[in-house]
């Protein structure tokens, strides 16, 4: 039976992803190669509930292998890819670039060559704000120029989009780049700062607040950010297009304010310790989210307490 292909599918948002489309009736195929960038055992756990269902199926496997890659697809029929597989992080990715670049680069080229040789040409890639860098143009606009990353993880996702342009023109591919901004909910992964102040604040320790906290992000959450994937995938299955599409809340919060709601909805007092900025940081995040409105129906609806209300009782439990 026809399946949907979700690289990254036991991850944070991917395993999300992968319910999200079992509960509308599709057949879903998830590859990860499930590293060691944090725990394993929590993504293997994010998949619980797919692991039930007979229309769900894993590959462990890594996508910068390319003869894995063609097996994957040469024995299953994949329709469509939602490629989310990626080295994330912005600080991690100063540090081993290399890696970066060959995760995110030549396993999203690996992954476009498979679907040129098998015909398949549905794919959704999961670019990042990141590609915007320290843009003075606010809000963040598609059509906004993105040549100057300040990171090595945003250049490797700038690089994606650009491929994946290539293989549109090239191959026909209907293809849809998706820039997400900052996503939070249950199942975050424990290196991002919600998660990562949370557990602190549960061991009592101080939080490492970098520059001053005046740093703004564009704060997603998690079922608003899978609403408008699938609406994306629907976009590229009904339309031979390549398009470009923030998917945000279009509201940014600052530090301060994000570690002020965590303890009001933890009931638990924060130590900050107060660091120097940190390179590669972007100082604000902010979509505008009127392309995803107009073309894929988008409308975000959860608001940043509810969010982290929600992130807190799946924290609180788990």
């Amino acid at each position: 039976m026809a399946k949907i292909l979700v690289t990254g599918g036991a991850g944070f948002i991917g395993s999300h992803l992968c319910e999200a489309l079992l509960a509308r009736g599709e057949e879903v195929l998830c590859l990860d190669n499930f590293c060691d960038f944090y725990d394993p055992g929590m993504k293997h756990k994010n998949l619980v509930n797919c692991y039930k269902e007979s229309g769900f199926s894993l590959i462990k496997a890594d996508i910068r292998d390319a003869d894995a890659i063609t097996r994957c697809f040469r024995d299953n029929e994949i329709v469509s890819v939602l490629h989310l597989a990626a080295m994330a992080g912005v600080r991690p990715s100063i540090q081993n670039p290399r890696l970066y670049y060959e995760v995110n680069v030549l396993g999203t080229l690996n992954l476009l060559q498979a679907c040129v040789a098998h015909n398949i040409d549905q794919f959704v890639f999961a670019s990042s704000s990141s590609v915007f860098g320290n843009s003075n143009i606010i809000p963040f606009k598609e059509d906004t120029p993105v040549d100057h990353p300040i990171s090595p993880y945003a250049a490797t996702k700038k690089a994606g989009e650009l491929m994946c342009y290539n293989y549109h023109y090239l191959y026909g591919l209907s293809i849809c780049c998706l820039r997400l901004f900052t996503v939070y909910g249950p199942r975050q992964r424990p290196d991002l700062a919600i998660h990562k102040f949370a557990s602190l604040m549960k061991e009592g320790k101080a939080l490492p607040v970098f520059g001053d906290g005046s740093s703004q992000r564009d704060y997603t959450y998690v079922s608003d950010l899978i609403k408008g994937i699938l609406a994306a995938l629907d976009f590229v299955r009904k339309n031979h297009i390549y398009e470009i599409i923030n998917l945000g809340e279009s509201r940014s919060i600052s530090l301060n304010e994000m570690i002020s709601t965590l303890e009001s909805v933890s009931g638990i007092q924060a130590r900050r310790q107060m660091l120097p900025a940190q390179p590669g940081d972007v100082s604000l995040t902010y979509a505008d989210i009127s392309k995803a409105k107009r073309l894929l129906g988008y409308s975000p609806d959860t608001d940043f307490r509810t969010g982290i209300e929600q992130f807190w009782d799946w924290f609180s439990q788990s």
